[in-house]
């Protein structure tokens, strides 16, 4: 019988993110309010749809493999250019190729306790061994970040801003200190999927010409197209143009690639996104802190709330709302998973959550 490889064969068989779909499949009943993986419910822009449903019809060919207007569009938008740019199938794909490109069975890789764990996965995967520091009142600490790659002499250091699970977010100011003294043999990998949300003044300015530096975004949040599987990477020309070794040249589609050029065009959808992700923050915080628990200051398309006990507390929380059509996550590691993390949601769906938690909460009491 043909053998896994003895990295692989190691590896625990377990599933990161249990979906919404296989939720419904388990208890037979239907999700009412989807509000547990930070997806835009509010979906993406009317031009971007009306886009996709003109490419349909020419999904008989291939996209360009080449991304070639994609990256003009992400590239014109940014002030950078097309060649500091690569497209992949989300940013969790693209973190793939970068552990790919990257790390050998052995190499060091830095990262937060609790931060993304899709990241982790790709780490494993490759044989990579991978150092933690924790969080510090509930933000990744880029001093504390800094400190573990030097004495580990990490090959890649792994940061989030603004954050998930949390949501916190640190400003450019404190990005830039830290892109600035990450040793030169030590690539950071600055995700920044929620950036759109965070207040003005969290986003560095684009550095193309430093090689140990590479930033992730995606169409899946502010722009409401986790559906379509589109993000990108944003680096020095030569680092950018190592991903065309390894990535699948085809993997973005024609109907994808179309989508997302015009909701790059679409800023005034991105600017209705944000307005209505502020109100659907202030509502979730609202609805928590009726039951005396502390909703996080969010930069990001989601709510965290400190529900003020252990982790078999906020799951119960998780569970019960979920017998009631609730769909939320929390995270998974202490002390972060004293926690519940709540996505936007729309009025309706969050009309659902008020009367859920009513009924949980009062049961418990």
């Amino acid at each position: 019988m043909t053998s896994f490889t003895p990295i692989i064969d190691t590896l625990p068989s377990i599933v990161p993110f249990v979906g919404p779909e296989a939720l419904e499949r388990r208890s037979g009943a239907r999700i009412a309010a989807r509000i547990g993986a930070n997806e835009s419910v509010f979906g993406p822009s009317p031009k971007a749809v009306a886009a996709m449903q003109a490419a349909a019809a020419e999904s008989w060919m291939y996209g360009d493999p080449e991304n070639h207007d994609l990256k003009a569009a992400i590239a014109k938008s940014l002030g950078v250019k097309p060649e500091n740019i690569a497209c992949g199938g989300g940013i969790d794909g693209l973190l793939g190729l970068v552990v790919r490109l990257f790390i050998s069975p052995g190499d060091t890789v830095a990262t937060s306790l609790g931060a993304y764990p899709t990241f982790n996965f790709h780490v494993a995967a490759a044989g990579g061994h991978l150092v933690t520091t924790p969080y510090v009142n509930d933000r990744e600490n880029p001093e504390s970040l800094l400190t573990l790659a030097r004495s580990e002499k990490a090959k890649l250091l792994y940061f989030a801003n603004p954050d998930n699970p949390m949501g916190t977010v640190w400003p450019a100011a404190e990005v830039e200190r830290l892109i600035a003294a990450v040793p030169e043999d030590c690539m950071l990998l600055l995700d920044e999927a929620y950036v759109e949300f965070a207040p003005d003044g969290t986003a560095p300015r684009f550095d193309t010409a430093r090689k140990n530096l590479l930033r992730f975004r995606t169409f899946s949040k502010a722009h409401g197209m986790a559906g379509i599987r589109v993000g990108y990477v944003i680096g020095e020309a030569s680092m950018i143009s190592a991903f065309d070794k390894i990535r699948n040249h085809f993997g973005i589609s024609r109907i994808s690639q179309a989508g997302a050029i015009a909701a790059v065009e679409d800023q005034a959808w991105v600017a209705h996104v944000r307005s209505e992700v502020e109100k659907a923050r202030a509502r979730i915080g609202g609805i928590v802190s009726a039951y005396g628990f502390r909703p996080l200051t969010s930069a990001t398309n989601f709510v965290t709330v400190d529900c003020g006990q252990d982790g078999a507390f906020a799951r119960s929380i998780v569970d019960g709302l979920l017998t009631h059509g609730v769909f939320i996550r929390m995270p998974g590691v202490a002390p972060l998973n004293r926690c519940i993390r709540i996505s936007c949601g729309t009025e309706r769906e969050l009309d659902h959550l008020s009367r859920a938690m009513q009924q949980v909460l009062s049961n418990r009491r």
